[in-house]
């Protein structure tokens, strides 16, 4: 009986704990926060800083993408340990690839 009401009692500290804890609103997520760049221009910038940097495309990861305006992103990415970064607008026209 005693261990049952030790049960009880912590499952409604965990109710009380968890129910102070409110979620954050989607556009305060981090994930929603920045808009990020869709995966196919991503796709572009790595197979355009492959030709530049001379490295094997699978060797290329975007590792951050934000958006420039509404027609453009920027785009980060590693090529075997170097840097670069990629501008690329929303046609999939690659405008600039340059070492960081």
């Amino acid at each position: 009986m005693l261990r049952s009401k030790g049960i009880l009692l912590a499952a409604a500290a965990l109710a009380v704990i968890n129910g102070c804890q409110s979620q954050p609103k989607p556009e305060d997520m981090a994930r929603t926060s920045l808009q990020t760049a869709p995966a196919d221009l991503q796709l572009l910038c790595a197979h355009a800083v492959a030709g530049a940097a001379q490295v094997d495309s699978s060797k290329v990861l975007p590792t951050s993408s934000r958006a420039l305006d509404a027609a453009s992103y920027s785009v980060d990415l590693d090529a075997g340990g170097r840097k670069f970064n990629c501008v690329v607008d929303t046609a999939g026209s690659v405008k600039s690839v340059t070492p960081v």
